[in-house]
C-alpha cells in the first residue's frame, strides 16, 4: 500500500467521521480541506526527513569510499616495503569499507524509492488539494445561497398563512369608510350666498342656450 494511500484512508475515515456528525456544510467542506492540508503538510514533513536521510548516506557513502581509498594506499605501501602481512591487514579494512559503500548504496537506492514515492504522493494531493479548494468556494457560495432562498421562502410561506393580507384588507376598508365620511361632511348643507349667485348666472347661460335652439327649430311663417 502506497504512502498517498495510507493518508487518503485517514482522510477518508476522518471525513465520515465529521459526516456522523451531522455538521453543517459550510463547517463540512472547511474540515474536509483541513484535513487534506494537515495530511499534506504531515507528508512533506515525511518527505524531507527522507531526503535528510538520503542525504546522511550520501555522506557516509563518500567517508566510506575516502577510508576504502586511504587503506589501499597503506597497502601499497606495505607491498612496497616488502610487508605483506601488513598489505593482506590493509586491504581487509579496504574489503570491510568497500562492503560499507556497497550497504550505502543499497540503502541508498531504497531512501530514493522513498523520497520519490513521497514527491509524488505530494503532487496528487496539491492537485487534489487545489480541486477540493475550488468546490469549497463553489459549494460554500450555493450554501448561503440555498440559505437565503429557504429563508425568502420561508417567509412567503408566512405571508401566505399569516394575518398579513387581512390586515391590509382592514386598513382599506377604514381609508374607505374615512373617505365616505369625508364625502358626507357638507352633504345636506345650504349653499353659500356667493355659490347660489354664480348658480344664477349659470342658469342665465341655460336660459339663453334654449332660446337659441327654440329659435333655430321655428319654421318661417307662411306667406
Amino acid at each position: 500500500m502506497g504512502i498517498f494511500t495510507r493518508a487518503r484512508d485517514i482522510i477518508t475515515a476522518n471525513i465520515n467521521a465529521i459526516l456522523d456528525q451531522a455538521e453543517d456544510p459550510e463547517k463540512l467542506v472547511t474540515l474536509m480541506v483541513r484535513e487534506m492540508e494537515d495530511t499534506l503538510i504531515e507528508l512533506k514533513a515525511s518527505c524531507a526527513g527522507a531526503m535528510a536521510a538520503k542525504h546522511r548516506i550520501l555522506h557516509d557513502q563518500e567517508q566510506a569510499r575516502l577510508r576504502a581509498g586511504e587503506w589501499e594506499s597503506r597497502a601499497r605501501r606495505a607491498v612496497d616495503k616488502g610487508r605483506d602481512g601488513l598489505a593482506r591487514e590493509a586491504l581487509h579494512e579496504k574489503r570491510r569499507y568497500t562492503e560499507r559503500v556497497e550497504g550505502l548504496d543499497r540503502e541508498l537506492a531504497q531512501c530514493e524509492a522513498v523520497v520519490s514515492h513521497y514527491q509524488d504522493d505530494i503532487k496528487q494531493l496539491e492537485e487534489k488539494l487545489e480541486t477540493a479548494r475550488e468546490r469549497k468556494r463553489v459549494l460554500v457560495q450555493r450554501h448561503v445561497h440555498a440559505i437565503n432562498k429557504r429563508r425568502a421562502q420561508m417567509d412567503i410561506r408566512r405571508m401566505d398563512t399569516s394575518d398579513v393580507f387581512a390586515r391590509f384588507d382592514r386598513v382599506e376598508h377604514e381609508i374607505d369608510r374615512m373617505e365616505s365620511e369625508a364625502d358626507l361632511v357638507n352633504f345636506g348643507r345650504s349653499r353659500s350666498l356667493r355659490d347660489q349667485i354664480d348658480a344664477l348666472e349659470d342658469d342665465d347661460d341655460i336660459e339663453e342656450e334654449l332660446r337659441r335652439l327654440k329659435s333655430a327649430s321655428t319654421p318661417p311663417p307662411i306667406r
